[in-house]
């Protein structure tokens, strides 16, 4: 693909199922909507990433820091398994994304699958916001929110927010390469709940029974 002057630069931070697709769905349109992936981070649970890269000769970050000897101006974050500092956030001459698999504020960290579903929840949600220094602080960007079916398990709510999530990238990929968008800071006080977990909270729950009692009767 020949580059012109003016085409936006793109780093792109993925892993997992979703950080593949989001990729490809970036890669297959990048003359569509002019612009260049330059770079791609990812991590262990991002094998067919690192295939995806070598095959299509997409030069592969090994280090965040890696971020401070590229050019680009726009960042985007699936499932990405660090947490990017704002000097590393700041690298984006435009601005950086991260597809949040949860609805925001309700839901920070990792995880929230379980506590939806341990919450007895109705209703769930994914979200693009921007990146700060926060973990999943920043203004919202775009949000899909969706009814959690009756009786719903957690990989179901899973693969659900898989879907809705890859559906609103695909969506507004080419509003956020165009800048086509309005930042909405996160209002808390609006927000039924607000909750925050980390990675590792989730081996105190294997001894719950997370399987049932979200949704909508």
């Amino acid at each position: 693909m020949q580059i012109g002057a003016f085409m936006k630069k793109v780093v792109f931070l993925g892993a997992k199922k979703i950080g593949l697709k989001c990729l490809e769905e970036m890669f297959a349109r990048q003359r569509e909507l002019d612009f260049e992936i330059v770079a791609v981070g990812t991590s262990q649970r991002g094998v067919e990433i690192q295939e995806f890269c070598k095959k299509h000769l997409i030069k592969e970050i090994q280090s965040l820091d890696d971020l401070f000897e590229l050019e680009f101006d726009l960042l985007f974050s699936v499932q990405y398994h660090l947490i990017l500092t704002q000097a590393h956030i700041d690298c984006a001459r435009e601005m950086a994304f991260n597809l949040h698999l949860a609805p925001l504020p309700e839901y920070r960290g990792c995880n929230q699958f379980s506590f939806a579903i341990l919450n007895e929840d109705s209703e769930f949600g994914v979200t693009l916001h921007k990146m700060d220094s926060g973990i999943d602080s920043g203004d919202i960007v775009f949000e899909r929110r969706f009814v959690i079916p009756k009786n719903c398990f957690v990989d179901e709510l899973v693969e659900l927010a898989n879907q809705k999530g890859l559906e609103l990238f695909r969506e507004k990929l080419s509003k956020l390469i165009n800048g086509d968008y309005l930042l909405k800071p996160q209002d808390e006080c609006e927000a039924i709940r607000r909750e925050f977990h980390y990675r590792n909270e989730i081996e105190s729950l294997k001894c719950v029974d997370l399987y049932g009692g979200g949704g909508v009767n």
